[in-house]
C-alpha cells in the first residue's frame, strides 16, 4: 500500500486522479491540502508515532508530493517515539532543502519504507522535449539559456538556486527562497528602466538533487507572472522540471505570446 504524504498546492490532487488505486493520505497538521480528505495527520514532533500508523495499515512505500514550510518545533510535543530521531529532524531544520529532504528519506527508509517519486507514479508530469509553443526561441534567448545553465550549475554546490532570470546575457535575477513567484513579481515591480529588455525563465533541478522529494516545477500562471515580468519565455530542463497541466500552460504560452522550450542539459 501506498501513503501520499501531501503538502499544499496542485500536485496531490493530481497524484491522486492518476493512480489505479486509493493512498492512504497524510499530511502534516500544519499544512494539510486544500483538496484532498486526509487520512492521517502528524507533526514532526509526533512522527516516530507517526511511523508506526503508517505501519499498522500495511504501508510499504510513501510518496511526498506538494509545497510545505519548515515548521516550528515545540519541545514539548516531542513524544517517546520520536525521541531517537530528534538529532535527524534537527539537521534537517538547519540544513539546506536539498540536505533536508535526503535527511527525512533516511528517517522514513530507516523505519522500512520505499520512498517512491511522484514522477515515477504520473510520469506524464514530465514534458516530452522540444519547443512546444507557437513562437520559437531567437538566437539570443539560446544563448540566454546557455549562460542560465551554467549559473544554476554553479549555485548547485551551495544548494540553491532552481531557477534564474537571463536576459541579453545578463542574470537579472536567481530564485531563493521567496521562490519563482517572489522572483518574477519582483521584476515585473521593479524592473531598472535601464535593465536588457525580454529575457527568459529559466528552471532546473540543482546538480545531484534528491529527485524523489523535490522537482522544480511550472503551471499555467508561470506564464502569465513571465508575461509580467517583461519576458519572452520559460525554458525547462527536459525530464527535470514538473509540469503541472501541460496543455494549459502551452495554451497560455502562445496566449501571450512567450516560447516554452523544453531543453536538453548539457554535460
Amino acid at each position: 500500500m501506498l501513503a501520499l504524504i501531501c503538502g499544499q498546492g496542485a500536485l496531490p490532487g493530481m497524484i491522486v486522479r492518476n493512480t489505479s488505486y486509493p493512498p492512504v493520505i497524510a499530511a502534516l497538521e500544519q499544512f494539510p491540502p486544500r483538496s484532498l480528505a486526509v487520512d492521517l495527520t502528524f507533526r514532526l514532533e509526533t512522527i516516530g508515532t507517526f511511523l508506526k500508523a503508517l505501519k499498522e495499515r500495511g504501508v510499504l512505500q510513501v510518496c511526498f508530493a506538494g509545497a510545505i514550510r519548515r515548521p516550528k518545533i515545540d519541545p514539548e510535543q516531542i513524544d517517546a517515539a520520536t525521541r531517537p530521531l530528534v538529532a535527524q529532524i534537527s539537521g534537517a531544520l538547519s540544513g539546506g532543502d536539498d540536505a533536508a529532504f535526503r535527511i527525512v528519506i533516511d528517517i522514513f527508509e530507516q523505519a522500512g519504507f520505499e520512498v517512491v517519486g511522484f514522477t515515477q507514479l504520473v510520469p506524464e508530469l514530465l514534458p516530452p522535449g522540444g519547443v512546444l509553443s507557437i513562437r520559437q526561441p531567437g538566437e539570443q534567448e539560446r544563448r540566454d539559456e546557455a549562460r542560465a545553465q551554467s549559473v544554476l550549475a554553479g549555485l548547485s554546490a551551495l544548494d540553491m538556486g532552481q531557477g534564474c532570470v537571463v536576459a541579453s546575457g545578463h542574470v537579472l535575477a536567481v530564485e531563493a527562497f521567496g521562490g519563482t513567484r517572489w522572483m518574477l513579481s519582483s521584476l515585473s515591480s521593479d524592473r531598472p528602466t535601464d535593465w536588457p529588455e525580454g529575457g527568459l525563465l529559466y528552471k532546473s533541478p540543482k546538480e545531484g538533487q534528491e529527485r524523489r522529494v523535490d522537482l522544480p516545477a511550472i503551471g499555467p500562471e508561470t506564464m502569465g507572472q513571465a508575461a509580467q515580468a517583461g519576458l519572452t519565455g520559460v525554458a525547462i530542463v527536459q525530464g527535470g522540471v514538473v509540469a503541472l497541466d501541460l496543455p494549459k500552460i502551452i495554451t497560455e504560452a502562445d496566449r501571450l505570446g512567450l516560447f516554452l522550450w523544453v531543453c536538453e542539459a548539457k554535460p
